[in-house]
């Protein structure tokens, strides 16, 4: 081989070292360039957790509307869904409308989670009803979940993603549940009825979350299925007698709506008394201990201070500061005094708190408080109007097919607390005024026309609720509705106690709310 010459060597190398270099840089290049994409796509934020649900800015909690068997990452919640899901998979396109179930699906306190489960389960109950055994009705109802967050602190966003489904082919008539009676669940509830969407309220109670009030209805297209605070309020008094002479108020200050409306109708009942109210002030979050138990230990020395004649606690707080109160209760001075503690709804959260020192109702002390619905209520006390044991026992019968397919698995069923009832009677109403607002020769109604079938539910036109019967006036809110007065017990659990009424006696026959 003849060698190459000088010349020829250097054009050769002086160009073939930097064509190399120069291809490496551009493979090193490429590396980097893919590493830096793959980084990036390792570490995209993505804050999806199921369609129709995110994770907002700043939070970890999943909200939003829940369209498929989403379960918010809590497993009790789990066999509720899917059976939900089932019954939605099951409609044919076009033949449905959609209510949303809006609960604080994330909720980590176990009493309030209990609570979801049971509500769900009694939504699911009375859709599965609605399609099933009511001679081809229509429409159909497809279920979803609405998540404004464990302490409902995305509520807009939740609310915008719902006003969006009214004009979809999710055809979204209405929102029940809601949950407790907060501010924000209140702020949910007003701008719900201000686009025009139907709620119905299963568990919210607060007077200043109805309509009504000084005669203004601020929450336009709004139903309730549970008694107001004062309702409740004045079926105790008549129930227990209240005197202003023998009474305490211990209240939450500043308070929510709930513990708001329930604190001014108990002071309403013991006007003149004696004995100055207590207040306590708990965190912002009540589901949260805070430093309340030391003021609770406080206030029972108080108590034992008053005359021998006091004999009566009257309780304006949430459930967790409750259970703080009777615990402390139970290490009272003078545990020779009786006492009566009387509440509204929250107590039904005590029923299986583990935390509760049941202890303190062996030394003199009986909790009662009024439920919003009681499975022994209709069996034990039949009243010849204002509900009948014959709906109990219709919700009883498709408890017990819901224990398999094809209705369920629905998950651990529980009664006694009242919300799988009241939630059963919330969709139920719900159910009527979306297939009562269908107009004549078809099949799915207006968004304007649903909520405005509630003030005609009421004398034949009333629902039979398993909770008693529903008959609304016409601001949405249930005629002298019964009310289940119940006892915690020492041994674990609840008694019912017997049905009272804020009118004093049943509604007649007819269930026409006066003028």
């Amino acid at each position: 081989m003849a060698r190459r010459g000088l010349g020829t060597w250097m054009r050769e190398g002086i160009w073939e070292i930097p064509l190399r270099r120069y291809l490496a840089l551009l493979v090193t290049a490429g590396l980097v360039t893919g590493a830096v994409f793959a980084v990036r796509g390792l570490t995209h934020d993505d804050r999806s957790c199921a369609p129709g649900v995110v994770r907002p800015r700043g939070s970890d909690e999943c909200v939003g509307v829940a369209t498929t068997a989403y379960d918010f990452g809590r497993p009790q919640l789990r066999d509720a869904v899917r059976a939900i899901q089932r019954e939605n998979d099951r409609l044919k396109p076009g033949s449905y409308v959609t209510v949303a179930v809006m609960l604080p699906y994330t909720s980590a306190a176990p009493a309030s989670l209990s609570d979801i489960q049971h509500e769900l389960q009694g939504a699911y109950l009375a859709q599965y009803q609605a399609n099933h055994d009511s001679n081809g009705e229509a429409p159909a109802i497809r279920l979803v979940l609405a998540n404004p967050g464990a302490n409902g602190l995305h509520w807009k966003e939740t609310v915008d993603r719902l006003a969006a489904m009214t004009g979809s082919a999710d055809r979204l008539r209405a929102v029940a549940g809601v949950g407790q009676s907060t501010d924000n669940n209140k702020k949910a509830v007003e701008r719900l009825t201000r686009l025009g969407i139907p709620v119905v309220g299963s568990s919210i109670t607060a007077d200043d979350l109805a309509n009504g009030q000084g005669g203004k209805d601020p929450f336009p297209g709004l139903a309730r299925v549970s008694p107001t605070n004062t309702d409740e309020a004045r079926a105790l008094a008549s129930f227990a007698k209240v005197s202003a002479g023998r009474a305490l108020l211990v209240y939450d200050k500043p308070g929510d709506p709930y513990t708001r409306t329930l604190q001014k109708s108990f002071a309403a009942l013991i006007k003149g008394s004696p004995y100055e109210p207590q207040p306590f002030t708990p965190p912002a979050d009540r589901s949260q201990e805070g430093t309340t138990a030391n003021t609770f230990r406080q206030i029972t020395h108080l108590m034992c201070d008053t005359s021998k004649e006091t004999d009566t606690i009257l309780f304006a707080g949430r459930h967790t500061q409750l259970r703080q109160f009777i615990n402390a209760l139970g290490g009272r001075g003078c545990q020779d005094r009786k006492f009566t503690l009387l509440t509204g709804d929250e107590g039904s959260y005590l029923t299986g708190e583990k935390d509760l020192d049941r202890g303190a109702l062996r030394h003199h002390l009986a909790v009662r408080y009024t439920s919003l619905a009681h499975p022994d209520a209709w069996a034990r006390d039949p009243a010849r109007t204002g509900g009948s044991a014959r709906e109990a026992a219709a919700l009883q019968r498709l408890l017990a097919s819901a224990a398999r397919k094809p209705v369920g698995p629905i998950g651990t069923v529980a009664l006694d607390d009242g919300q799988l009832i009241i939630a059963y009677d919330a969709m139920r109403l719900a159910v009527k005024g979306v297939r009562e607002a269908v107009p004549e020769g078809r099949k799915i109604p207006a968004l304007s026309d649903v909520g405005l079938q509630w003030p005609q539910v009421k004398g034949s036109l009333r629902v039979d609720g398993a909770s008693g019967w529903i008959c609304l006036d016409v601001h949405g809110n249930p005629y002298d509705k019964a009310v289940p007065v119940v006892e915690l017990t020492p041994q674990g659990g609840s008694r019912f106690v017997r049905i009272a009424w804020p009118e004093g006696k049943p509604p007649a026959k007819e269930c026409l709310p006066p003028s």
